[in-house]
């Protein structure tokens, strides 16, 4: 049997290394010149890591990467709004890790053989038959795979009527500063905008900011030093020790909710199918349960079978998701001051059953 799929990131890659150790031939076609992966720090909670436990993975990151969940948020004036029991999650869920994306790319390569990766294809169509147009030519397979983002060539070659990715109304900034003692990981919320940060193994910071732009806008770091001078400590020094060359900046999109995620050989996966906004840091995540469980329901079930259980179990929990993590950020892009100066007052007097809402569905999840 044999399975091609469309993107190379890490939702593809471990698709490709699920569908790998189960005895598939795979072909992973990236438009991309070489197998890695642009970008900077990347969370993965308790169900990611238990969907690479499948793969004889989790452990390798345990081992490289422990770190804490988010400690809670804080007002751009320092005091906090949301605190978490980090001790108490890792108790009830498991282990956090964070890692560069380029690294968890890198792994995922190295438990695939050398030819099954293809760089350097641009994917023209895929049709539901399991052939794939490309510009080397053509490919076919028992199973086609589309896991190539938010714009998605095979979601478009499927569904061609469909909605595309809604923006959701806010630009997103990542970047890694040198190392520097910080206290963990922390987000900060001010009017329309907001500031996170969380240490990496090696002692670098990986920082997130995200503010309400029209979509397109494009501001580099001075821009960022300027609009988050007056917040707490220590954003102004984090902003100010970074290297413009290291800044990344993409606007942020969520996709509407499809009718489903399979259509006759061939299925979706990742940002194809579910892109979501990064809230909850859980676009990674569900794409490695994605992965895991489609390589699992196709190969015990058969093509059909399989697609249709993968098509079932996956798409109302990622579309549950996805409603979750927009929830979620909302509060942080108001920019009305008597409604956030409501927020700010309201939130620290929450019960922990209120958040627990969003959390508890997304990390207990398991293969």
């Amino acid at each position: 049997m044999k399975v091609i799929i469309v993107g190379g990131g890490i939702g593809g890659l471990t698709a490709a290394v699920a569908f790998h150790q189960r005895g598939w031939q795979v072909e992973v076609l990236e438009r991309a010149p070489a197998f890695t992966e642009v970008g900077a720090g990347l969370s993965i909670q308790p169900n990611g890591l238990r969907a690479l436990d499948v793969l004889g993975l989790g452990d390798t990151l345990r081992a490289g990467g422990q770190a804490e969940p988010l400690a809670g948020v804080r007002h751009a004036s320092g005091s906090w709004l949301i605190r978490n029991d980090t001790a108490d999650l890792k108790r009830r869920f498991g282990q956090w890790v964070i890692v560069h994306r380029a690294d968890l790319v890198a792994l995922l390569c190295s438990a695939l053989p050398g030819e099954a990766l293809r760089a350097g294809v641009d994917v023209r169509h895929v049709g539901p038959d399991g052939t794939v147009a490309h510009s080397g030519g053509a490919s076919t397979a028992d199973l086609v795979v589309g896991a190539d983002g938010v714009r998605s060539v095979t979601r478009r070659s499927l569904w061609p009527r469909l909605r595309g990715p809604r923006y959701v109304g806010y630009t997103t900034w990542r970047l890694i500063v040198a190392p520097r003692p910080i206290e963990g990981s922390v987000e900060t919320w001010g009017e329309g905008q907001r500031f996170g940060h969380q240490p990496m193994p090696d002692g670098s910071v990986y920082c997130y900011l995200m503010a309400n732009a029209p979509a397109s806008s494009r501001h580099g770091l001075d821009h960022l030093r300027e609009r988050f001078a007056g917040w707490h400590d220590p954003i102004p020094a984090l902003l100010a020790d970074a290297d413009p060359e290291t800044v990344l900046q993409h606007d942020t999109y969520e996709l509407p909710g499809l009718p489903s995620y399979v259509q006759g050989r061939a299925a979706l996966l990742g940002d194809a199918a579910h892109a979501m906004a990064p809230n909850l840091g859980q676009g990674a995540c569900q794409a490695l349960e994605d992965a895991v469980t489609l390589a699992a329901a196709v190969d015990t079930r058969g093509v059909r079978a399989g697609l249709a259980e993968y098509d079932r179990v996956r798409r109302p929990r990622t579309q549950k998701i996805v409603r979750l993590s927009r929830q979620a950020g909302a509060p942080a892009h108001w920019t009305s001051g008597p409604l956030t100066a409501l927020r700010d007052l309201a939130l620290p007097r929450l019960p922990d059953a209120f958040f627990e809402r969003s959390i508890v569905p997304t990390y207990t999840w398991t293969p």
